[in-house]
């Protein structure tokens, strides 16, 4: 009866705002509702952290951050989570009558829920651009520094501020080019060892000074997004009360203005609340105004300045006769600054005509001559250095940088591609795409050294035809880029171009408007564009393409890249010119109209996630096609037909899915077809039909490819979720790097009994996931030991293996009177989430491991001893093992692990860095034997910087037995203890 009374009062409560039958409908199902909002809330909150674990994996690579859009979802999906939190306690003591009312809102949450999904879908969802970018927001990560040239003075003095009381604002002062930010990311790094602060954020500070993006990359350092919306005040006090929660130092480098840290949001900083703010500035009177205790940094002396300058050009030229005095002299002229010091000297590498130096040094003089402003003194020395390029198409490719935004950090294969597009690197001249990227490495190793993007800026003008444009808009401005060739108005805040609006550019070569808020392009946009050459919307919010953009005829390259929001293109028939087509992350759904037209695509990127296939006979017809990409994600990924790929004749670069075991092995054994084929990354069947897993899968293959690009790899094979059977696995013979997951039906307890590795003679990297029916990685007998793995596993450097629950030995070995020479270059060791193994190697193949950096082992609860040993060899001296080039041990969550080995002669301290131990509860010997001096007293290992132990681990430490007295006390400074 009162379940009839409460339908009955709550629908006559709702009758004037809603139709009867839909609220008895809300109440009737307002327990189906409530679970299912439960359920949705369940798989955000695993969406969430599946996203977050992905971030994880990619930031433990190094020198990326979380895209804006990304973290905006985060922190959104956390609101929601506390709102629908609240809306279920509601739910646990709402009376009847109120829960058709209830009923309505619980509805609502659903739907908030269900588009968070959506919307966090990867790469079904709003990141098709992965979660990160190249360079970090607000810097909390080691920086790759130089050698520290400059006055150690200048480090111990900076240092004593920041470890003292008295000031909380330092400003480190000097001119460009004398070494301030070298300094100071000497110290930051030193500071990150440290325990006295929670938060180390490193900011490069844009010029001019734009408050709002200073404020977005603070509070991206801080783990947190600020509200667009609001005013810059209201900002400022949200930042305020982000940076008010934790103890932090941050480091604002190459600050050219004055401006309020009140303003800005950042708090004052002072003893009470042990912060510190540090400014890096070329002027006083910035850091006067921002009340810093000023350090200035001052020239090297003469003795460091020829020191320095040796080390870059090269010691011996310090042995040509007749020299020794003009060297000194160009030394001189550096000015003290290690700027110019390393890039004249590297500029005059490899020369030893005492003629061309004494020449060199009359131009440095002259240049300098008569010029009293320093900074232009600065640049003058720099321009030299320039200039000294002997090749046209370098300097053209140096300067091509300037056309990036200020603090873009960018892919080397990135920089490659733009010299490419833009004709610098020509690949009909080279003859191929592949000596093309050789080419730009080479140029890039040979740029790359100090030179900032500032000179670049300077130089470029009418002479070379570049223009740079850092306004906020461009709506208003005329006549300004008519003679410029190359025009880049990347990330400027452009969200509108003016119907009507029209460049006039009649030269123009290169337009780059990546970045910007545009969602739609004026017709009249390209008419005085006829000569663009290369044009890039990536990463806009553009719409669709105005046909005109078919007029242009000379037009070769098009970047689309991360337009998600661009569903079709216009008919592309016309742009016969057409080499690249760049459509990676674009949202298109059918391959675009025109496209089998045209013979002079070389590039095409296809990696869409709403494309649903290639309609067949389009890819022959594409006759010049050098690298061809399609998506290969999950259920996402298109197939293509390998007869089809095998007609393109100049085809270099594949990165494709294929179907199965059996199409793997097709393409192995047809290999030899595939004429041109230089570089390939396949993927073998899908990722996990699992939804909360999936995102983390796709997350990881995308981001993944990116870092293969880094570090060069060629040659890459991802196998996921495949039932293997009979058909063993063949692996192409020039395949570098490997990763294999979700492996099921394995009929063997060993993976090299599956997959076929001798073929894989280059093989250097191999990660592995989630193969359930494994017991051991390399089983080895005396059939297997000398055929089998010693071409193969001898040149392996990284392997990486992740949650084998049967996996009880990494290596086992039997019947073999010689250990075998296996993993001899192995460098990384990386074991996660092996629940069943003791011990992670024999203690047999220690001679092999010389080259191990980094051990590894994540969570594997039953490991007793990471070196197997037996009873007599923990009480024999026989073996005398060391790793000598071992930085990083880290061991976590190993709740059984006694002893890293109990065999007497086995030793990790000669080139330990850093020992990382959390959650090691029987680790009770020391897990390193210290080194002796000569009056038997032990030494810190001579390299090691921190042992770190979690917070929870303090009274482990005590407890931990050492062979020498004095060990705990002098290892005792290294010592780090974290939550």
């Amino acid at each position: 009866m009162a379940d009839i009374a409460g339908v009955i009062v709550s629908a006559l409560s709702c009758i004037c705002s809603t139709p009867t039958c839909n609220c008895i409908d809300q109440y009737r199902s307002f327990n189906d509702d409530v679970s299912e909002l439960r359920r949705k809330l369940h798989s955000l909150t695993s969406r969430k952290q599946d996203i977050e674990s992905g971030i994880q994996v990619v930031e433990a690579r190094g020198v990326q951050m979380v895209r804006q859009e990304v973290q905006d979802w985060l922190k959104h999906a956390q609101d929601i989570n506390v709102d629908v939190q609240a809306v279920l306690e509601k739910v646990q003591r709402v009376r009847w009558y109120k829960r058709a009312y209830l009923g309505k809102l619980v509805c609502r949450k659903i739907n908030v829920v269900k588009g968070m999904l959506e919307k966090g879908s990867f790469p079904e969802g709003s990141f098709p651009e992965g979660l990160v970018i190249g360079g970090a927001p607000a810097r909390e990560v080691i920086i790759p520094t130089e050698n520290l040239v400059g006055e150690i003075s200048t480090k111990e003095e900076i240092w004593g501020y920041l470890t003292g009381d008295e000031f909380g604002m330092i400003g480190v002062c000097g001119i460009g080019g004398v070494g301030k930010t070298t300094i100071m990311e000497n110290v930051y790094n030193d500071l990150r060892k440290q325990t006295k602060f929670q938060k180390f954020l490193w900011v490069t500070v844009s010029h001019p000074l734009n408050v709002f993006e200073l404020q977005k990359k603070i509070a991206g350092g801080m783990e947190e997004t600020l509200s667009e919306d609001k005013e810059e005040k209201m900002r400022a006090a949200e930042l305020m009360d982000i940076m008010g929660r934790r103890k932090f130092v941050l480091i604002l480098d190459d600050v050219w203005d004055k401006f309020s840290l009140k303003d800005v949001g950042i708090p004052d900083p002072k003893a009470q609340n042990g912060c510190k703010v540090v400014v890096t500035s070329r002027s006083i009177e910035v850091c006067s105004y921002l009340q810093c205790k000023i350090v200035k940094v001052k020239p090297l002396s003469k003795e460091k300045s020829l020191k320095l300058f040796l080390d870059t050009v090269g010691d011996d030229i310090s042995q040509v006769t007749g020299l020794e005095d003009i060297l000194k002299l160009i030394v001189e002229e550096c000015a003290g600054l290690p700027l110019a010091i390393v890039v004249i000297a590297a500029s005059m590498r490899g020369v030893d005509d005492v003629n061309v130096w004494r020449n060199a040094l009359t131009e440095l003089r002259e240049r300098v001559k008569g010029v009293n402003d320093w900074d232009d003194q600065i640049f003058q020395r720099l321009r030299f250095s320039f200039d000294r390029l002997d090749r046209l198409d370098i300097k053209k490719c140096f300067l091509y940088c300037s056309l990036f935004r200020e603090d873009y950090e960018f892919f080397r294969t990135e920089l490659i591609e733009g010299w490419i597009d833009d004709g610098l690197i020509d690949i009909d001249e080279l003859g191929s795409r592949q000596k093309a990227y050789d080419r730009g490495h080479a140029l890039l190793d040979k740029l790359m050294h100090d030179v900032v993007r500032d000179m670049a800026i300077k130089i470029i003008g009418p002479e070379f035809g570049y223009m740079v444009k850092e306004l906020r808009g461009v709506a208003n401005e005329r006549g300004w880029a008519e003679d410029f060739r190359k025009l880049s108005l990347m990330a400027i805040h452009i969200s509108e171009l003016p119907a009507g609006l029209s460049l006039k550019c009649p030269s123009l070569s290169t337009l780059i408007l990546s970045d910007n808020h545009i969602s739609e392009i004026p017709k009249s946009f390209f008419e005085d564009m006829g000569t663009l050459k290369v044009l890039d919307l990536s990463r806009t919010d553009i719409e669709t393409l105005p046909d005109s953009i078919c007029d242009l005829e000379n037009l070769s390259v098009l970047r689309l890249r991360g337009c998600q929001r661009l569903k079709c293109l216009p008919f592309l028939g016309k742009l016969r010119a057409l080499k690249k087509l760049d459509l990676r992350g674009a949202g298109i759904e059918v391959v675009p109209q025109g496209m089998e037209i045209l013979e002079s695509l070389e590039y095409l990127n296809l990696f869409c996630r709403d494309l649903k296939d290639i309609p067949t006979g389009i890819l022959p017809k594409l006759s010049s096609l050098q690298y061809l990409a399609v998506c290969y994600l999950g259920e996402t990924s298109i197939k293509i037909d390998l007869e089809e790929v095998a007609r393109l004749k100049k085809l270099e670069i594949l990165e494709c899915r294929l179907d199965g075991l059996h199409e793997l092995n097709s393409f192995v054994s047809e290999f030899k077809n595939f004429q041109s084929l230089t570089a390939y990354g396949l993927v073998v069947g899908y990722g996990l039909r699992n939804e909360m897993q999936r995102i983390t899968d796709e997350i990881f293959s995308y981001e993944w490819s990116e870092y293969r690009s880094c570090l060069q790899i060629k040659r890459w094979l991802e196998i996921k979720q495949l039932k293997i059977g009979g058909e063993s696995m063949v692996l192409p013979d020039n395949l570098e790097d490997l990763w294999i997951e979700y492996m099921q039906n394995m009929t063997s307890r060993s993976l090299n009994k599956i997959v076929l590795l001798e073929n894989a003679t280059e093989l250097r990297r191999c990660g592995m996931r989630r193969c359930e029916g494994i017991e051991c990685v390399v089983e080895l007998d005396s059939s297997s030991a000398s055929s089998l793995c010693c071409p193969v596993l001898d040149k392996l450097e990284w392997l990486h293996i992740y949650h084998f629950p049967k996996l009880c030995v990494l290596v086992k070995v039997e019947g073999v009177a010689t250990p075998p020479c296996i993993f001899s270059n192995l460098k990384v060791l990386y074991i996660d989430d092996c629940r069943k193994m003791r011990e992670l190697l024999p203690l047999e193949l220690l001679q092999a491991l010389q080259n191990l950096e980094e051990i590894r082992v994540w969570n594997c609860a039953e490991m007793e001893e990471i070196i197997a040993s037996s009873d007599s060899d923990a009480s024999s001296d026989k073996f005398t093992f060391t790793f000598p080039k071992l930085r990083m041990l880290e061991l976590v969550g190993l709740q059984k692990l006694k002893s890293i080995c109990s065999a007497k002669g086995v030793k990790i301290y000669d080139s330990i860095e850093e020992i990382d131990i959390c959650d090691c509860p029987e680790l009770k010997r020391n897990p390193f034997q210290l080194p002796l001096l000569d009056n038997g007293q032990p030494s810190p290992p001579p390299h090691l910087t921190a042992i770190k132990i979690h917070t929870e681990s303090e009274g482990w430490w005590e407890s931990v037995e050492w062979d020498h007295p004095n060990a705990k006390n002098l290892l005792q400074p290294y010592l780090k203890y974290y939550d």
